[in-house]
């Protein structure tokens, strides 16, 4: 099924780019659910209103872990979704719990497609290897979004971090020496990256936008009532993964949890490996029937819900690269508490749209909550800066006008072979 007609091409679309193919090459893509699949969907949606000829190449994965194939989810079998044309290859992996992706035949339906620009999402991942053949054997330009999670906080299992440890020592240089210009999210991301390589080609700093959410839903009490929510609740959304902090937001759940009586925790979001560790660990602080693991919601509307009707948002990860959700918190005029890790102070302005706190410490986590807790005029001028101020700092217009100009400088460097120094 083809997609619409692109557009005229829009006035300011740098000429070099005119025709351009891009071809977008993540592990997984919608209805997958995840952060770097909804990057890749918005910025496929603009490029093509714009006119460049986005396309999708990706996996046939619905989730890694559990290792779970895309069924009967709307557009997940069809050659396009949403006008953007998809080419999903099939997925295998590794034995026990490895859980790395390839896709056998990856470079060969790249060579197909014939792109003017392959792009490739994430750092460490199989399509990397094949962007590295597309450079050096098509000259071709070859950018990378990085994504980037360091060894120590990917999730997955010990196994998977020491597969991790073997390509940052042995395999990243050799790939990264064939990219065009690797593209970061914030300074953070880059120092990390320099410590596993440090001649990084050149760099630009890209981050992501605001897929606004729909007006929160109302019906039957909205998520409350949807999910048989009775007092107030904290709320995090985001997989159940080793890398998320959970042991250490139960921990301070548990330390607030004889002060306020009524409080109740939220976890929304897939099992990403932590499900059953999670409610044993709930089951022992004898917390079970205040934390509440509703599973991946898809009804944008509730999600919405969600995010209004928490006391606060929580977000204790180890590590995140930027942290999408912080935004859709702050969208709803909710207060944030986050881990001082990664990307997360570029969004979260300590004191005036939420509190940081750092990595590790339950107690300062149960703390900074009772504060948020205790004064809720505060809660509530964070909320409101966030909502008003932050929020609309950050539009999927700006990152692909940022990608634009990207693209049109690798393609006018066009090197006369594939990669720096092939």
């Amino acid at each position: 099924m083809a997609g619409p007609s692109a557009p005229p091409f829009p006035r300011g679309l740098p000429s070099v780019l005119q025709g351009t193919r891009v071809l977008h090459v993540p592990t997984r893509y919608p209805p997958a659910p995840g952060g770097v699949e909804r990057h890749v969907r918005e910025v496929a949606l603009r490029q093509r209103a714009r006119g460049l000829d986005a396309r999708v190449l990706t996996s046939d994965l619905y989730t890694e872990i559990p290792w779970r194939r895309l069924g009967s989810e709307p557009g997940a079998r069809g050659p396009a979704r949403e006008g953007i044309p998809v080419a999903r290859r099939r997925a295998y992996a590794l034995g026990g719990d490895l859980h790395y992706p390839f896709l056998p035949g990856l470079y060969f339906e790249v060579r197909r497609q014939a792109p003017s620009i392959l792009h490739v999402h994430t750092y460490g991942t199989y399509q990397g290897f094949s962007g590295l053949a597309w450079a050096r054997l098509n000259r071709r330009p070859f950018v990378m979004t990085a994504h980037f999670h360091p060894t120590w906080s990917i999730w997955g299992g010990a196994r998977r971090k020491e597969l991790r440890g073997f390509y940052d020592r042995h395999l990243a240089s050799h790939v990264l020496r064939a990219v065009s210009r690797l593209i970061l999210q914030s300074r953070e991301e880059e120092a990390l990256l320099r410590e596993v390589v440090p001649d990084l080609p050149p760099v630009s700093f890209v981050p992501p936008g605001y897929t606004p959410l729909p007006p929160p839903s109302t019906e039957g009490g909205g998520f409350r009532g949807a999910f048989g929510i009775r007092g107030p609740f904290l709320l995090f959304t985001g997989r159940l993964a080793s890398n998320k902090g959970i042991p250490l937001l139960l921990d301070a759940f548990g330390a607030l949890a004889p002060r306020h009586p009524e409080l109740e925790l939220v976890l929304l979001g897939e099992d990403g490996g932590e499900g059953a560790a999670t409610r044993s660990k709930a089951e022992k602080l004898s917390l079970a029937s205040r934390v509440h693991m509703t599973g991946f919601v898809k009804d944008e509307s509730l999600l919405a819900s969600a995010y209004a009707q928490a006391e606060a948002f929580v977000l204790p990860s180890e590590y995140e690269a930027f942290g999408l959700v912080l935004l859709e918190a702050m969208a709803q005029g909710t207060p944030v508490v986050a881990t001082r890790v990664g990307g997360i102070p570029s969004l979260v302005d300590d004191g005036k749209n939420g509190r940081l706190v750092p990595y590790g410490d339950a107690s300062a986590l149960a703390s900074t909550l009772e504060e948020v807790l205790s004064d809720r005029e505060r809660a509530r001028v964070m909320g409101r800066y966030g909502r008003e101020r932050t929020v609309p700092e950050h539009s999927w217009e700006r990152t692909v006008e940022g990608l634009e100009k990207v693209y049109a400088e690798v393609l006018e460097e066009r090197p006369s072979r594939g990669g720096r120094g092939a």
